[in-house]
């Protein structure tokens, strides 16, 4: 589209092509009307013909732009555009009355009459459209702007009446009250309708300059020819034809571009809030300056006359009213600094501000109500690789998600607050019990990762709480601060998942904060810039499928065969060579890439077990899945649907679980599990005794195999206690009907002393160590045809 740009003080105004066309055919067509009006191209009953009809098209080309603006606009600005249709619509009724009067029967009009109630409609409708057509009204109400034009039309009137008016009305007020109202409604109705115009306009912004500047001139056209219409009705010199039409002819000329121009128009300028100039603080407080000077002149009889009285008492009550609006909005505005002075301006939050302000509010109840007030103190651990990786817009949609989720998990009284960073306070006005189920709520929170720019990154926070009972009357606000800080950096060197509540032994142990949040990634690249770069190869190398996979073979320790296969995934890095995966893991848990590792490592895996299962090699191969995974309603489907793909039974996969990182939703976990237990898969407990609730995951999930850790395996040979250990875990698995397999098996004497125990089923570099599949099809069959001895 072809379109021009009109520089403002506020940005620039796109001006359409159809604009253009407009504003030409507009100065063509009032170029024609003067030359045919001061012409004398016509005379007599053509005069009034031509002119009316000309006058009535004009008006229902003014309504028909008017309306395709409507259609195309929303809200507010749709609203004005139908006001300003009705407007147009009482003027048309009105010219078709007046052309009625005139034409049909030859000048037999009376004044008022019920054209002129028509034409009183425009003032109306235009006023409406005008309030209207602003659709932010944050820096001003819709009230003052309506008192400024009364202000300004009420002022200006009392000079009228006083320097023009009053003489010309005087004798006719008398005999005809009601024509004399009509007369003074003309031209009051015109004084409001361009004040209120001016005082949008010096509002509007950019974008709706353009339209408000051609309604405004428009108008401006009407209200100078409305005028002088009543000037010359009132002296009997009115008839149709005459030169004042040209007024309303540009006026509804305009007012059709303005139609034009809302359709089309469009701001490229600056959309921000601005405060509006100091043009709308003085603009009606002139004219009523210049109304009490005129006043002050004039004898004290001159001004005692019933609309001088009126209008006086209508600018008192406007002054009044607008002062008390601009008192209430100033309040108003008080507040809402005061409010966001104390806010987060990035999330909402509470501020350092307001947060010591309800915790010494809390601690002064606390004293006096004997109730207990807690605070949590909590960090999110590596996010500034986050910002480093992503950029800071990432950063700030993830510190919004995090304060989404904090509020979701307090209630209405408590204080959730954004210290600055990633840090984050709770602050919980009940008992000790009330704060460690916030502080439960908060940790569960996390358990779902967050979605930032397409990428699902897991946050684990360290949270420390600290609680201020009854028994410490004179602890300080800043002191329970620094313990729920104590306790969060005590929570941030463990680097595991749970609420640390502060204790004084915390205290006495000298916690080094800084060097605490400091503390690198628990991975073998180097943290800082180098565990940036890894993350960023990492992401490519899983886009580009360059993880592999490598298997340990399972022997069963009675037979020494072959029974199993576990899926271990490594990461050929192109500078730091073969990665284990507890080098690169940590990584894919924290940030949101444990989908596509799990896909890989699945499909991989069975496309593995298809081309063994060919080559008649029927065994099961082990994957592990990350825990957050397997509460995926999902997830059995897919894997059936993997399974029956490649033409493999159940029986050919074994899922394993890590214990320590079971730490979601258990029953949702359960129920997948059983579902798959249900297929035919095995279900492994991998890690068994290295987390935290081992007997209740044995009661809980539906497991077929425990897998113990290594860190039982290798000092039994030399620790009694160890060797004991295992041997009662071997007897209760098997009470249980589980099997066991050993893990990290170094040398014969620990795979003896297993056989020796009972366990099922060992791995471990004494067998053989991590192997490609084809290397893994080899031993298998070497294996097969030439078995090792017992």
């Amino acid at each position: 589209a072809v379109a021009a740009e009109w520089p403002s003080d506020r940005g620039w105004i796109v001006v359409p092509k159809t604009t253009h066309v407009g504003v030409a055919a507009a100065v063509a067509f009032l170029a024609f009307a003067a030359a045919w009006q001061f012409g004398g191209w016509s005379r007599g009953d053509a005069v009034a013909i031509v002119d009316n009809i000309a006058l009535g098209v004009l008006v229902v080309l003014a309504l028909i732009f008017a309306a395709l603006a409507a259609r195309t606009a929303q809200g507010r600005t749709r609203a004005a555009w139908v006001a300003l249709i009705v407007g147009l619509c009482g003027w048309f009724v009105g010219e078709i009355i007046w052309t009625y009067y005139e034409l049909v029967l030859n000048g037999a009009r009376t004044f008022p009459s019920l054209a002129d109630a028509g034409f009183l409609v425009l003032p109306v409708g235009a006023g409406v459209a005008l309030l209207l057509f602003p659709d932010d009204y944050s820096q001003y109400a819709v009230g003052r702007v309506l008192l400024d034009g009364l202000i300004v039309a009420g002022s200006l009137f009392l000079v009228s009446w006083v320097m023009v008016l009053s003489p010309v009305y005087e004798a006719r007020a008398e005999e005809d009250r009601l024509g004399f109202l009509a007369s003074l409604a003309y031209p009051l109705s015109d004084v409001v309708i361009l004040t209120v115009a001016a005082m949008v306009l010096i509002r509007a912004e950019s974008r709706q300059r353009l339209v408000l500047t051609l309604l405004t001139v428009g108008l401006a056209c009407i209200a100078v020819a409305d005028s002088a219409f009543i000037y010359l009705q009132n002296t009997g010199h009115y008839a149709s034809g005459n030169m004042i039409d040209i007024g309303w002819a540009a006026g509804f000329l305009l007012l059709t571009v303005a139609g034009a121009a809302g359709r089309e128009s469009q701001s490229q300028g600056d959309t921000s809030e601005q405060l509006p100039g100091w043009a709308s603080a003085w603009l009606p407080y002139a004219p009523l300056v210049l109304a009490g000077l005129v006043a002050a002149a004039e004898p004290p009889r001159a001004l005692h006359s019933g609309p001088v009285l009126v209008a006086g008492a209508m600018l008192v009550i406007a002054v009044m009213s607008r002062q008390f609006l601009a008192v209430s909005e100033n309040r108003r505005l008080l507040v809402t600094v005061a409010e966001q002075v104390r806010r987060d301006p990035l999330t909402g939050l509470a501020n350092r501000t307001l947060l010591y302000e309800r915790l010494e509010h809390a601690m002064r109840l606390r004293e006096r109500n004997v109730l207990a007030v807690g605070v949590l103190a909590l960090d999110l651990n590596d996010f500034k690789l986050v910002n480093d990786t992503f950029g800071h817009h990432a950063g700030d949609e993830l510190l919004i998600g995090v304060a989404d989720r904090l509020t979701g998990c307090v209630r209405t009284g408590d204080t959730v607050a954004r210290l600055g960073g990633d840090e984050f306070v709770v602050l919980v006005e009940d008992s000790a019990d009330q704060s460690q189920l916030v502080a439960n709520r908060v940790l569960g929170a996390f358990d779902e990762p967050f979605t930032i720019d397409g990428h699902e990154m897991s946050m684990l926070p360290s949270l420390g709480l600290a609680i201020a009972g009854a028994d410490e009357p004179d602890l300080s606000v800043d002191e329970l601060l620094r313990r729920a800080d104590v306790a969060m950096y005590a929570s941030k060197a463990l680097r595991t998942r749970g609420v640390q509540t502060f204790t004084p032994q915390m205290g006495m142990a000298g916690i080094d904060n800084e060097g605490a949040r400091r503390a690198p990634l628990r991975s073998a690249a180097t943290s800082g810039a180098a565990q940036l770069e890894m993350l960023g190869d990492l992401r490519l190398a899983i886009d580009r499928c360059e993880l592999t996979l490598l298997y340990q073979p399972q022997i069963d320790l009675s037979t020494t065969q072959i029974v199993g296969a576990e899926a271990l995934v490594r990461w050929a890095h192109p500078q730091h060579g073969l990665l284990g995966a507890e080098e690169f893991l940590p990584l894919v848990r924290r940030y949101g890439l444990m989908e596509s590792v799990n896909d890989f490592v699945l499909n991989r895996a069975l496309d593995d077990a298809r081309r063994w299962h060919t080559a008649a090699v029927d065994i099961p191969v082990a994957v592990n899945l990350f825990a957050p995974t397997l509460a995926n309603p999902d997830l059995p489907d897919a894997i059936a649907q993997a399974l029956t793909d490649r033409d493999l039974s159940p029986a050919a996969l074994t899922i394993e679980i890590t214990e320590q990182l079971l730490l979601g939703d258990v029953d949702h976990t359960r129920t997948v599990l059983e579902q798959l237990r249900h297929l035919g898969v095995r279900i492994a407990l991998d890690d068994f005794g290295s987390g935290f609730s081992t007997l209740s995951h044995l009661r809980d999930l539906p497991v077929d195999q425990l897998k113990l850790d290594r860190d039982f395996i290798v000092p039994i040979l030399a620790d009694q206690r160890a060797a004991a250990i295992v041997g009662a875990v071997v007897d209760f698995a098997h009470t249980l009907g589980l099997e066991i397999i050993a893990e990290g098996v170094e040398n014969a004497e620990t795979s003896t002393r297993l056989r020796e125990y009972g366990c099922d089923q060992a791995q471990g570099y004494f067998y053989s160590p991590p192997v490609t599949p084809e290397a893994f099809l080899a031993i298998f069959q070497t294996a097969a045809t030439d078995p090792p001895e017992p």
